[in-house]
């Protein structure tokens, strides 16, 4: 069933909010990454959909922050990531 306007935007918002409650979690503690962990939707396939949405949403605004601020492309910032997150794969955690 699709979603009204204003019910879309107020999902939308939410799953914004917890998109950014998950990223900034990690920054904050442990206990509270842990937390936000056991939040998400899982048993509810839209909630989590909506979710992945935000989560987009929100690495899109950061990808053009960081465009704005360096003038290094997205694509060069995500092959950086990218490059980032496989290095440190086998690499604990300081926290």
């Amino acid at each position: 069933m699709p979603r009204t306007g204003a019910v879309s935007c107020q999902t939308t918002a939410e799953a914004i909010q917890l998109a950014i409650g998950l990223l900034t979690a990690s920054l904050d503690s442990a206990e509270l990454q842990a937390w936000a962990v056991r939040a998400l939707p899982t048993e509810d396939p839209a909630a989590l959909g909506d979710l992945l949405a935000g989560l987009h949403i929100v690495s899109q605004l950061l990808l053009h922050q960081l465009h704005e601020a360096t003038g290094r492309s997205p694509a060069a910032t995500l092959q950086a990531l990218a490059i980032i997150a496989e290095t440190s794969r086998d690499t604990p955690s300081g926290g």
